[in-house]
């Protein structure tokens, strides 16, 4: 019996050391050496070195003078990266119709003038829950309340939109995109260097 026993007790110690210890310290050193910025979180930092959100991480925007993301399904919370997930909702479910409705109308009630078809992502959340980015659609069709909201001309505010639309992974995989926190973030700045 002892004869099994042993190698068993001295495989198990060499397999916790190799993939318990000596794997995840060699997959963290070459992290941090080739992707440090990845490997911590891709955190966006103000000017004192505060971490102010994520660029892989939705966050929840709900002023006329910020563009807004894709809704998040995590709850209780917005944008809860411990509750990621869908919503689980078909098409065909009365509460999915419901949040829509909701999610349209708020939308338009912020901007009466806009009589164009909002964009599908302003309204259903991603599978994560957590999606950083927009369409450049849903961009575009938030440009002139964002625009009014803030007393920028609209044509600055078209710009920065263009300038922070982000290509095809890979120039292959997906659609471009606008990444939601950077491009506030960007209309922030601008708003303080267009102050007298």
């Amino acid at each position: 019996m002892t004869s099994y026993f042993r190698p068993a007790v001295t495989l198990l110690l060499l397999m916790t050391i190799i993939t318990g210890g000596f794997y995840p310290a060699l997959v963290t050193l070459l992290a941090q050496s080739v992707f440090p910025a990845q490997a911590n979180g891709s955190l966006i930092r103000d000017k004192q070195g505060q971490a102010i959100g994520s660029t892989q991480i939705g966050q929840g925007f709900s002023q006329a003078r910020y563009f807004w993301g894709r809704p998040s399904a995590t709850a209780p919370y917005p944008y809860n990266a411990t509750a990621s997930g869908g919503s689980n909702l078909g098409p065909t479910n009365p509460a999915l119709r419901d949040a829509v409705a909701q999610r349209i109308q708020a939308l338009q009630q912020l901007d009466l003038d806009n009589h164009a078809p909002v964009p599908v992502d302003l309204v259903t959340a991603s599978a994560s829950g957590l999606d950083p980015h927009i369409s450049i659609a849903a961009a575009n069709y938030q440009v002139k309340r964002v625009a009014e909201a803030r007393q920028l001309p609209e044509s600055k505010v078209r710009d920065l939109v263009d300038s922070h639309i982000e290509p095809r992974q890979w120039r292959v995989f997906g659609e471009a995109r606008v990444n939601v926190l950077g491009l506030n973030l960007a209309l922030d700045a601008a708003a303080q260097t267009a102050r007298p």
